[in-house]
């Protein structure tokens, strides 16, 4: 396990990416945990930040860390590499915080243990997801892989960069937005995705799936039945698992 730590994490320089994620890791169960006795009105917990009455969200506090942090490791000289451990385990704290009110943010108003607060969770999973792929060595888009020295390097690097990035668009336009942020870094998510059938109300849908295109009512027929058959039972799981991590939302109030 220590050589594998040190030939994956500490030799490419991605220990204070590692910290990072750790303190996000760290963060969010706490937050969560707190959130939570806040909710269960546990009275020896210390409750919200209410200075003179106003309730103090921690996205604030979590911007505040995102400041510090991020600014501070710009700041660093070169081979600082404890300070800079310092100051991602502190822009990682910053971004647990952020993200985990991340329907806050989108909607504008207090979401948390609304349906509409789910989104918050999904961004944190897909947070998890994108720096644990750094962290193994995955690269985004292929920026930053070897293909080559040179300049044929770099216009390899492009071109192979661009064909991911309408990839990816493809998988976002088809509503496929896991497969395409997944293939970001892992690029058959993004093959794999390209070339399946969108989902039903997704704008590929709306354009293509259409009476006048060529088998357009049976591609939309196709995607229906993939909708009802495999995604709703994996979305269905994924609720379940999101309540089982940060909580359960709250009842539609009739």
């Amino acid at each position: 396990m220590s050589d594998w730590f040190h030939r994956t994490i500490v030799e490419p320089n991605r220990l204070p990416l590692f910290c990072a994620f750790v303190a996000m890791l760290v963060a969010f169960v706490f937050i969560r945990v707190s959130v939570r006795m806040i909710r269960a009105q546990v009275k020896w917990w210390p409750g919200n930040v209410t200075p003179g009455g106003h309730h103090i969200h921690h996205v604030v506090f979590g911007v505040v860390f995102m400041c510090i942090g991020g600014i501070g490791a710009l700041a660093l000289p070169d081979r600082a590499l404890v300070a800079s451990c310092i100051f991602g385990s502190i822009f990682g704290i910053g971004v647990a915080l952020v993200l985990d009110e991340f329907a806050l943010i989108l909607n504008l108003e207090d979401v948390y243990w609304a349906e509409a607060g789910r989104t918050s969770v999904d961004a944190v999973f897909v947070a998890f997801m994108l720096v644990g792929l750094l962290l193994l060595g995955f690269h985004p888009l292929d920026v930053g892989a070897s293909n080559g020295p040179g300049i044929p390097g770099v216009i390899a690097t492009a071109v192979v960069a661009m064909i991911y990035f309408m990839l990816a668009a493809v998988c976002l336009l088809k509503g496929k937005i896991w497969t395409g942020l997944i293939g970001i870094c892992f690029a058959p998510f993004l093959i794999f995705g390209a070339i399946r059938v969108g989902r039903p109300k997704s704008p590929w849908a709306r354009w293509r799936y259409v009476p006048h295109k060529r088998r357009g009512l049976a591609k939309l027929e196709r995607s229906v039945k993939r909708e009802r058959r495999y995604r709703r039972p994996l979305m269905r799981a994924k609720d379940w698992l999101q309540d089982v991590v940060s909580g359960r939302p709250d009842a539609p109030k009739p």
